[in-house]
């Protein structure tokens, strides 16, 4: 359970650093490096009454800011530290380039000045779950008696976790494309890559670029690479990767696992890979019950999430009971409520195609509510996939003639409600239309496969929407 490599400690006194972006990374970034002495430079595209409040707040303190020019690398440049958003092909980092200056991100800044007894780190990416898996493992880790914290895009920040008063023996940390795409430097004990589908190609250029910032995560891996047997990709990846001697791929499947993998064996999460012997021998973690809810991607969720942990030397009972304590986060295939033998579930976090059929995937049959921002996707093999088990479909939003026009060329005898409309009641019409359509035993199931930006102001909004909705039509009993 060592700690790991930790990397020199820098003299940042008088060091000319240049953050790019306000937000929520680049603040305490620049306020970080303020106080090592170093001579903080923030540059920021936007010039609005917000981002004005944050510069004054941060020049009051001594840090100088340029509102509206993200683009002109400012005199004397060392470093750049930037914000997950700001896209590779941003002329300030080409002007970087052009002048050799280094290009980190906020995890690189927080994996460099880890002191040198700092927590090592289980880390987790992927297209999809990677929130519910880190969730998972911290949960895991906490039932083995140890001292950790969920980081990264979710909870304490890594430069929090790293530099704060509180001691941890080890960090579950949530990674995303963006954040390794600048992190050439970690080094990370075990992780895991859960499964790659297109997504976020506007910003990576290309599905071969996206897998290929994915697949960092695993370069210099002490213990475990933790891979997604039916996702090729994965263990690909793991093949490319540079890792420690006598580092492991290990594989996790819902199907009976082999050697060196975790899997399901009638109705139980079982490990064959960190046992003796092996070829022969598993060991019995949880039972599929004690994961909620029990859809087979979060089976997978809870699998990888047990590969990290029993990386880490935690014992069998630990992974039961942090499973069986573990409760995902709201609008992640959450039951709100059954009306009149139907089944209303919330999986408004299903942003995209590849969630949305993860999530279709867990029932049948389904009146499906999707529709909103496509963000480029197509939807013929989602429709494909998912035909069979749906009753009916309901389309919102602003992209939601995608949806329709793939329905009619894979499922033409589905009946589709096209609902015209973007107003706050668009929602409860929506759920009034699926509930006219399900018959007892269905699930309406609200797996939009787009963002939710053209309606709602998150995907946390949408699902709220969701649920009052069906509330108000099991007070009414109008289903």
């Amino acid at each position: 359970m060592g700690s790991g490599k930790v990397t020199e400690q820098l003299d940042w006194n008088g060091k000319k650093v240049t953050v790019a972006g306000l937000g929520v990374s680049g603040i305490p970034a620049a306020r970080v490096l303020h106080g090592r002495g170093a001579l903080v430079t923030v540059v920021n595209d936007g010039d609005d009454e917000r981002s004005r409040a944050q510069a004054a707040e941060l020049e009051a303190e001594g840090i100088t800011v340029r509102l509206g020019d993200g683009a002109t690398l400012p005199s004397g440049t060392e470093l750049i530290v930037t914000t997950p958003g700001w896209r590779p092909d941003k002329p300030l980092f080409a002007a970087a380039a052009e002048a050799g200056v280094e290009i980190w991100g906020d995890v690189e800044l927080a994996w460099r000045l880890r002191g040198p007894d700092a927590a090592p780190w289980l880390a987790v990416t992927g297209t999809n779950g990677k929130t519910t898996t880190v969730r998972m493992l911290a949960s895991i880790l906490e039932a083995a008696g140890l001292r950790t914290a969920a980081v990264g895009n979710i909870g304490v920040s890594l430069l929090d976790a790293v530099l704060g008063e509180e001691t941890y023996d080890v960090l579950a940390v949530e990674l995303s494309s963006y954040q390794l795409h600048w992190a050439p430097s970690i080094r990370v004990h075990s992780a895991a890559v859960l499964n790659l589908a297109p997504d976020h190609l506007d910003w990576h250029g290309s599905m071969e670029a996206y897998a290929a910032d994915k697949g960092r995560i695993y370069e210099g891996n002490q213990v475990a690479c933790v891979y997604n047997v039916a996702d090729q990709v994965t263990e690909d990846l793991v093949r490319e990767a540079d890792v420690e001697e006598g580092c492991r791929a290990i594989g996790f499947t819902l199907g009976t696992p082999g050697p060196s993998q975790l899997g399901v064996v009638e109705g139980i999460l079982v490990d064959r890979a960190f046992v003796e012997n092996r070829q022969k021998n598993a060991q019995e973690l949880a039972e599929v019950a004690d994961v909620q809810p029990p859809a087979p991607h979060n089976i997978a969720n809870a699998l990888a999430a047990a590969a990290l942990a029993r990386a880490f030397g935690v014992e069998a009972k630990a992974v039961r009971d942090g499973l069986k304590a573990f409760r995902p986060d709201p609008h992640r295939i959450e039951l709100v409520e059954e009306v009149q033998g139907v089944a209303y579930v919330d999986d408004s976090k299903a942003t995209n195609t590849h969630a949305a059929e993860a999530s279709l995937a867990a029932y049948d049959p389904i009146v499906w509510i999707a529709g909103g921002l496509a963000k480029g996707a197509t939807f013929d093999d989602l429709v494909l996939k998912s035909a069979k088990r749906l009753r009916g479909a309901v389309l919102i939003g602003a992209d939601r003639a995608l949806i329709r026009e793939a329905l009619a060329r894979h499922a033409p005898e589905v009946p589709v409600v096209d609902l015209d409309r973007t107003d706050t009641e668009a929602m409860s019409e929506a759920v009034r239309e699926a509930a006219r359509l399900a018959r007892p035993g269905d699930t309406v199931l609200l797996a939009p496969a787009c963002a939710s930006m053209d309606m709602f102001t998150d995907y946390n909004k949408r699902g709220e929407v969701f649920a009052d909705a069906v509330r108000a039509l099991a007070a009414t009993g109008d289903a």
